[in-house]
């Protein structure tokens, strides 16, 4: 590729680590400039999965540090979340894509719509009886299970759908739900970037030029993300999801 491609595909790299890092959804924004570049099918989503894979571990060294990631989660929620990735990989390399999409547009309305009906008070996790906490652990684990599938099999908005999951359902905080997101984000990333790699449908000259724009911007996403609170990662969750739908709703169309 001409370096005035791979810089701007660098600069996309950036701009989708920080909204990742906020409230998920930089595949909107890494995919179809991958596309633009001339890459297509597993070959994007595997080149996708080798620049994201540091974005989303950048935004979790970040949450780790500031002490907003639940330990008890990640010790369960990393392992599922690596292997539904790895299950979706390998079943999207036989499987055509578009048939996904009227899925992904459903899934990303109801996504939207938890949301606005579950809105977060400020930030902080809603109070929980050892029992009710159990169950949200469970549930959570479900979660990274089939939400790192879905990652692997497509990949955009994974980290929308899991901050909308932690926050509807398992009454975690945005700044919370966001953090804990990463942890699977990183699993499902890493997992589906070996499947990937191992097939050869990773263009590693690409990956790794765009993989430094996803560190700064992970970084920087996840340190706004920190300081915005809810507010802020919800705007972001909102339009990021509105966005993906009308993306995916005009490319069925046209």
């Amino acid at each position: 590729m001409e370096p005035v491609v791979i810089a701007a595909l660098v600069a996309a790299a950036f701009f989708a680590g920080l909204v990742d890092a906020i409230g998920g959804g930089g595949g909107l924004i890494t995919l179809p400039a991958l596309f633009s570049a001339g890459l297509f099918d597993q070959t994007a989503l595997g080149t996708n999965k080798g620049q994201s894979v540091w974005g989303s571990g950048a935004a979790l060294i970040a949450f780790w540090r500031a002490g907003r990631v639940d330990r008890k989660l990640a010790v369960l929620a990393f392992p599922l979340g690596l292997l539904g990735a790895a299950l979706g990989a390998r079943l999207v390399m036989g499987i055509d894509k578009d048939t996904l999409r009227p899925i992904v547009i459903g899934m990303l309305i109801g996504a939207s719509v938890l949301l606005v009906v579950k809105k977060p008070t400020r930030d902080e996790d809603e109070p929980q009886s050892p029992e009710r906490a159990r169950r949200g652990l469970v549930i959570a684990c479900g979660l990274a299970l089939a939400i790192g599938f879905y990652d692997g099999f497509f990949g955009p908005g994974t980290g929308t759908f899991l901050i909308v999951g932690f926050v509807a359902l398992c009454g975690k905080s945005m700044t919370r739900a966001t953090a804990d997101a990463k942890v699977v984000n990183f699993a499902s990333n890493l997992a589906s970037l070996a499947t990937f790699a191992y097939a050869g449908k990773v263009r590693w000259s690409v990956a790794l030029p765009m993989a430094a724009g996803q560190l700064v911007g992970g970084f920087v996403g996840a340190r706004l993300a920190i300081k915005g609170g809810a507010k802020l990662i919800r705007l972001v969750v909102l339009g990021v999801s509105g966005a993906l739908v009308i993306r995916l709703v005009w490319q069925m169309v046209s």
